[in-house]
């Protein structure tokens, strides 16, 4: 069920019904009345749609208006972001933010990567082992169980939506930054996230 949005004429008018009846309360689209209806009429229509708006607005997955609002809630922008990011990637970086309940496992980063809008997978080691390796096996020292590796597409392409992006937005959008920047931030300090492509 939609909100019903009524229009400046609609309210010009409902104005006009509720005056009284007479020979000085002519409804003549010239006349004093008439004019300060229609007057009356574009205020009550923008009230009435900025109020439709804010149902929208108090979603972060759907806000324009009041994304500076979600951002400041959330700590943002902060530098992952870059310098001009699109409304898309922040509203992203705000969602991600709001539904982070931290972890430290493959599904949790994993999950995150995915609210920021990145398919990723997840590659840990383990240090070489007599007796657990195999020929062709790849030989990794004590510290290599503290390295796991990220792998993302080389470049998310992350394109302009209607109805979903604003005026002055870019066409395409380049680059994983975010998802370096906000897995880094991430990290557990006992490890290293390395971050290779898979294209």
């Amino acid at each position: 069920m939609s909100t019903p949005i009524f229009s400046a004429d609609n309210f010009r008018q409902a104005l006009l019904r509720l005056l009284p009846r007479g020979a000085i309360w002519s409804r003549d689209p010239a006349d004093l009345l008439s004019l300060l209806a229609s007057a009356w009429g574009q205020v009550f229509a923008r009230n009435t749609q900025s109020a439709a708006d804010l149902l929208v607005e108090t979603f972060p997955a759907t806000t324009a208006e009041l994304i500076t609002e979600w951002e400041r809630s959330t700590g943002l922008p902060d530098p992952c972001a870059g310098q001009s990011p699109t409304l898309l990637q922040r509203r992203a970086q705000v969602v991600a933010r709001l539904t982070d309940s931290g972890g430290s496992s493959i599904a949790y980063y994993v999950a995150f990567a995915a609210a920021l809008g990145f398919d990723i997978t997840i590659t840990e080691y383990t240090a070489a082992r007599a007796g657990a390796l195999t020929a062709g096996s790849a030989l990794y020292g004590e510290s290599w169980t503290y390295v796991w590796t990220v792998t993302a597409p080389g470049t998310t392409t992350t394109y302009f939506i209607a109805g979903a992006g604003t005026a002055g937005s870019p066409l395409a959008n380049w680059g994983n930054a975010v998802l370096e920047c906000e897995i880094r931030a991430r990290c557990p300090a006992h490890t290293l996230a390395l971050f290779a492509q898979n294209d």
